[in-house]
């Protein structure tokens, strides 16, 4: 089995994917259909009312609509990618199974879902599948305008990895609301304290 983590490469002692990226993957497939339910809502772009329409469509070539909204829904390619990770996930799984009908993103997304423990450490692709999974959710808050949060960079850790004093350094960020946790040495600054010291003992010149 893979020792690292198929999405961040952080150490899983076995798993395919960390139980960060687990969790986190969890909440995209819980949000994949909502963001998808409201592709509707922004069909026509926001400086457009539905009073006028008709005076769009006149006036020149210019669509009325949001071409790439429109795009995503004649498309489904949400729709497609999640049930084709469905099917591969029941094959590896179930091989003795008949791959499933396609039955919605909704119901892809909630089955896939109630199997993320066995993915997590049993599926070779869980870090494929968490990967495009957030492309998707990316994808989605575009065409609705809520953007996917970015991450805050914190500075470079100052946990002591060794007896001889070596300072780990590698660069430390996180998503808003997010516990600040180093990937590599897994060092967790959790109290004020512990933030002010990270401050603190920052280079110079990134103070």
């Amino acid at each position: 089995m893979s020792a690292s983590c198929g999405l961040c490469d952080e150490d899983t002692d076995g798993r395919y994917l960390c139980e960060r990226d687990t969790v986190t993957l969890a909440g995209r497939l819980h949000q994949l259909p909502v963001l998808d339910s409201e592709l509707s809502m922004h069909l026509v772009p926001a400086r457009s009312g539905f009073g006028e329409l008709v005076t769009a469509h006149t006036a020149g070539p210019r669509s009325p609509i949001n071409e790439a909204v429109f795009d995503e829904m004649q498309n489904s390619r949400a729709v497609e990618v999640m049930h084709s990770w469905r099917v591969d996930v029941q094959r590896v799984r179930w091989p003795q199974h008949s791959p499933p009908p396609p039955s919605g993103l909704a119901a892809d997304c909630r089955w896939l879902g109630m199997e993320l423990e066995w993915i997590a450490f049993r599926y070779p692709a869980a870090g494929d599948l968490a990967s495009e999974v957030r492309s998707l959710e990316a994808e989605l808050r575009s065409l609705v305008g809520d953007p996917v949060p970015r991450r805050q960079r914190l500075g470079l850790c100052i946990a002591v990895t060794d007896d001889r004093g070596t300072v780990c350094g590698a660069v430390l960020s996180r998503l808003p609301g997010e516990s600040v946790r180093c990937r590599w040495c897994r060092t967790e600054y959790r109290s004020e304290q512990d933030l002010l010291l990270l401050r603190h003992y920052q280079p110079r010149e990134l103070a």
